[in-house]
């Protein structure tokens, strides 16, 4: 439900602005990815009436886009080699506001070996954000967001390196997700300021909480969203949003999304960090 949450938020603010809504899937972690939840991901947002106006880019097709924007950071000396385990991140990590940040450890080390994971060498300096529903928000680069890994161990491209490359891509002008990736964010719009590329306005919505505080995700053990009541699944969301409520002759998932579209107000959505969702 946290997952069509956000993906009702984007995709109406792109319908009433005109736009067009893009659908990636984020399949470079081969290990972790069960095979055919693409398929089911994207038979969920067709039950929703959730369309995407391009065919899906999917990450495990882009990795020579990524490869190549990891060898310009690295000619552009923006990186560096990192040895610290996951047990030493853990202790040494520093409190951030959006969750725990990279001290450093490895920066000035100067490390040879291939086999350890890169990272990117933030600056000393502050960033801004004028984010569409939490306003303006500041970070500094090194306490609050810390160097972040592009290529993992493994030899994997990371999350944050292909996420920015794929929005220049795909030539997003605008993310609308949760605000539980707001770090992400900062991450990769330092991704793009290094490459040069131009990096798109963003809006965060607040996530979607169980009674226990915890954000409803698979990551969480929540339950799948079952696509036989869709139109149910709809209007919860759309109530979770505050939004005007579709009329009860509004029966099918099509006629809601289209109620949705015609009468969305992102403004009333809740400036809090989270929603809440009762049993």
């Amino acid at each position: 439900m946290g997952s069509l949450l956000a993906a009702l938020a984007s995709f109406l603010t792109a319908r009433q602005c005109g736009g067009q809504w893009l659908l990636r899937i984020d399949d470079l972690d081969t290990p972790r990815c069960e095979p055919g939840a693409d398929q089911l991901i994207l038979q969920q947002l067709q039950a929703h009436e959730l369309k995407w106006d391009e065919a899906p880019r999917y990450q495990s097709h882009c990795v020579a886009e990524y490869q190549a924007a990891l060898e310009q950071l690295q000619e552009a000396e923006h990186l560096y080699r990192c040895r610290c385990t996951r047990r030493l991140l853990r202790e040494t990590a520093l409190v951030g506001p959006d969750g725990p940040v990279y001290p450093g450890s490895c920066r000035n080390l100067r490390i040879q070996d291939p086999d350890r994971a890169l990272r990117v060498r933030l600056p000393d300096a502050h960033r801004q954000l004028h984010d569409a529903w939490q306003g303006l928000i500041r970070r500094d680069l090194q306490s609050e967001v810390g160097d972040f890994i592009v290529q993992r161990v493994d030899g994997q491209i990371a999350y944050q390196l292909a996420c920015a490359i794929d929005e220049h891509a795909q030539q997003i002008t605008h993310v609308v997700r949760g605000i539980d990736l707001l770090s992400s964010t900062f991450a990769q719009r330092e991704i793009a300021l290094l490459l040069g590329l131009q990096s798109p306005h963003y809006g965060h919505i607040p996530v979607l909480t169980g009674a226990d505080g915890k954000k409803l995700s698979k990551q969480h053990h929540a339950p799948a969203i079952r696509t036989e009541r869709a139109a149910e699944n709809l209007r919860d969301a759309l109530s979770l949003m505050n939004q005007l409520a579709p009329p009860a002759s509004a029966r099918t998932a099509q006629q809601i999304i289209e109620h949705a579209i015609a009468h969305w107000r992102p403004e009333t959505i809740s400036g809090c960090r989270e929603i809440c969702l009762h049993p």
